[in-house]
């Protein structure tokens, strides 16, 4: 874990633009399409055991642990809890453009959006599905720049307009060059303000059939806004880790997309 964070922060802290042969906006729009593909997993349901750690200065630790099932060819998916104690039996169900999250000590379904906190973490529900860096953004900018040993594309993205489904105005995206994935992300207000970086130090390629999928290891989301001073002066700041193991590319039944399903498997 302490291996993993050090190269966290490494593509927190460490980026720099290099001299090197410029990319075309041509190839840059290519690289960023390619970026935002590696996101969804199209042709097959998903599926991967998930640890979610959430860390606040000063705080004990909070972990929940989940099953995710996804179905990104309709955009659907399903997150059931199961751990904590006092969390299992919950879940969250995005189906039809609508997310509910279902709690069975009340056996309620509440409204939810993309843009909502994941159980009181720094992680937002639009964090566990596909992204939009291509058909949600426009290109402002772009440049070869070095993230620790990564050669990447820096982007600086701009929210088209009416795009749907979009968490934040403005985005910096890091694309390493020669695979076309996110490495680090840098969340923007209207006004400027640095919200969260998003750190993707590393990948694990699954067969899915005749496709290989890349899927993350972990991913390190810090909250620029939240944190305490430490006694040396510096700020540590909120973060949380989501990690992901187990992951399998398969059918799985069109129940596990339902309410009726959550239910149900809350009741186990």
């Amino acid at each position: 874990m302490k291996k993993f964070f050090g190269c966290a922060l490494a593509l927190f802290s460490v980026a720099s633009l290099v001299p090197s042969f410029a990319v075309t906006r041509a190839e840059a729009e290519s690289l960023l399409k390619k970026a935002e593909e590696s996101t969804a997993f199209y042709g097959t349901d998903f599926r991967g055991s998930y640890k979610i750690e959430q860390r606040r200065p000063g705080e004990k630790e909070k972990s929940f642990e989940a099953v995710m099932y996804r179905r990104d060819s309709a955009a659907k998916w399903t997150i059931l809890l199961t751990g904590p104690s006092s969390e299992k039996g919950k879940g969250y169900l995005q189906t039809d453009s609508n997310i509910w999250f279902y709690d069975p000590h009340d056996n309620r379904f509440t409204f939810s959006s993309a843009s909502d906190q994941f159980r009181d973490t720094n992680a937002n529900n639009s964090d566990f599905g596909p992204q939009s860096y291509y058909s949600g953004y426009d290109i402002v900018s772009y440049s070869d720049s070095k993230l620790g040993s990564y050669d990447c594309v820096l982007f600086d993205l701009k929210a088209k307009a009416g795009a749907k489904n979009i968490d934040y105005s403005r985005l910096r995206l890091w694309v390493t060059k020669n695979d076309g994935l996110t490495r680090k992300k840098e969340d923007y207000s209207d006004s400027g303000m640095k919200l969260r970086t998003t750190g993707i130090p590393s990948y694990q390629n699954v067969l899915g059939g005749k496709s290989a999928f890349s899927v993350p290891v972990k991913m390190v989301i810090l909250d620029n806004l939240k944190g305490k001073k430490r006694s040396d002066g510096k700020i540590e700041n909120e973060s949380t880790t989501i990690s992901i193991s187990n992951v399998k590319f398969e059918s799985v039944d069109d129940t596990v997309y339902t309410k009726p399903y959550l239910e149900m498997m809350s009741a186990r």
